[in-house]
């Protein structure tokens, strides 16, 4: 017979899983419950980040049709579910793992495909969402100012001829006039 608790516990990850873009499983064995509090302030808003029975979280995965994980749920398991961008919190479970060797990054889970520990690190490797719009804005900028004068070039180009020719005409004439006989 199922514990209430327990039920609601499944329920509530299951939950998790499915409305994450992404999740990151880890191990956190030897970790404070102070350097726990200050992973959860690196995560920020970003990830909610979760420990778990592993008997539950296989169970929740399940119902919530994540496939491939249950390898990764053996030991010391906690669940950092990314509301947000992945980048972000990627980049906060490498950079804090660097500086914790008590916090050991075992796989995760994103867009239906479980992801290797090298897959998360590439993940932290990209850079975030806003930088990459903001790139992207500078180059269409930049090509449109190129376009912007490539169209104007021709216009240009065509008023300095037609004044040369202005000029030249008016040069033509003058000199012309200068050296015809005047009539007395």
């Amino acid at each position: 017979m199922a514990k209430p608790d327990k039920v609601a516990a499944v329920a509530e990850i299951a939950e998790s899983f499915r409305s994450s873009s992404a999740t990151v499983v880890t191990q956190y064995t030897g970790l404070s419950v102070s350097q726990l509090s200050q992973l959860r302030r690196a995560l920020g808003t970003s990830a909610k980040y979760r420990v778990a029975k592993n008997t539950l979280v296989k169970r929740a995965a399940e119902d919530a049709g994540v496939q491939g994980l249950d390898d990764l749920f053996v030991g010391a398991t906690a669940i950092a579910f990314v509301k947000g961008e992945p980048v972000d919190a990627a980049k906060a479970l490498r950079d804090f793992a660097k500086d914790n060797n008590a916090l050991v990054i075992k796989g995760g889970y994103m867009d239906g495909k479980a992801l290797s520990v090298a897959e998360i690190g590439k993940i932290a490797d990209l850079e975030s969402r806003e930088v990459l719009l903001s790139k992207a804005a500078g180059a269409f900028k930049a090509k449109l100012s190129q376009a912007a004068a490539l169209f104007q070039a021709p216009a240009s180009q065509v008023a300095r001829l037609a004044a040369a020719l202005e000029d030249k005409q008016r040069n033509a004439t003058g000199t012309e006039a200068a050296e015809a006989p005047a009539e007395s």
